[in-house]
């Protein structure tokens, strides 16, 4: 990954000109260089990294594991490309392993899920099974560390 791209994954709201002093670059290059990273498919969007544990602490993450029987024509592509259609989906993978396909998505409590897997994904023809994981606490998500440091007033106890 280039140092233009490590600089926009941790802060995208780093102006061209901010950018241009940490890179040693002219602003003029920078704009150059991020306008061709994004016709290029490289730079797909923008986004910022949302806690929602503070946002919300009612929502639910869910890591959904689907195993599919490939389709004649298009493999996995069609049926992934099919989920990802649907706005509760944050991302879908392809991935090795005991399943095909892995799903993140997020609704408002399990039942929203389950609702989610048992109407919508179980229901796709080439869905075989399913594996549904709940996110607890996430601690860190694109580098960046989401729990603040807490003190912990427990004493320390030594047999």
């Amino acid at each position: 990954m280039t140092q233009l791209l490590e600089l926009l994954a941790k802060n995208s709201r780093l102006t061209n000109a901010e950018l241009a002093v940490l890179l040693g670059k002219s602003e003029q290059e920078v704009a150059d260089e991020i306008e061709q990273l994004e016709k290029s498919g490289v730079i797909k969007g923008y986004t910022t990294l949302i806690d929602r544990a503070v946002e919300n602490p009612n929502l639910v993450t869910a890591y959904i594991e689907l195993k599919v029987t490939p389709m004649a024509e298009s493999g996995f592509d069609d049926i992934a490309k099919f989920i990802a259609q649907y706005d509760a989906v944050k991302s879908v993978t392809l991935m090795s392993g005991a399943y095909d396909l892995g799903i993140t998505i997020i609704g408002e409590n399990l039942r929203v899920i389950s609702d989610f897997v048992a109407r919508h994904l179980s229901t796709i023809d080439g869905v075989i099974s399913t594996a549904t994981h709940f996110e607890l606490k996430n601690y860190k998500e694109n580098g960046i560390l989401l729990c603040d440091e807490e003190n912990d007033e427990r004493g320390f106890v030594s047999p």
